[in-house]
């Protein structure tokens, strides 16, 4: 499987009848100025400890964001060793998103 999708795909995976979870890796602070609808919040540096809150997406389509890409990537990876395997990172990040889906998230 690909390791990322880009914002115009999730766009339409979020339409969906089985849409995948969506998980931001970014800091809370940066959660709070924007982010994407039922996504869960778990910070990159916590991912590893707190995995275990995300056993129930094992079997989901999962993708997840940060501001560019570059985290996401990371936690792509730590997912996938830890098992989940339909994990992917959401090309370009939530400022992708706000450039090709929508530009009412805000940009920062």
């Amino acid at each position: 499987m690909n390791a990322s999708i880009s914002p115009r795909e999730l766009a339409s995976k979020l339409q969906s009848a089985t849409p995948p979870r969506l998980l931001d890796v970014r800091q809370p602070e940066e959660h709070q100025i924007a982010a994407l609808p039922e996504s869960r919040l778990i910070p990159l540096g916590e991912l590893m400890e707190r995995s275990h809150e995300l056993t129930d997406w094992a079997d989901r389509d999962v993708v997840v964001y940060c501001h560019h890409g570059v985290r996401s990537l990371q936690a792509v990876g730590l997912l996938r060793q830890a098992g989940f395997r339909n994990v992917r990172s959401l090309s370009g990040g939530i400022e992708g998103w706000s450039v090709e889906v929508d530009s009412t998230v805000p940009r920062y």
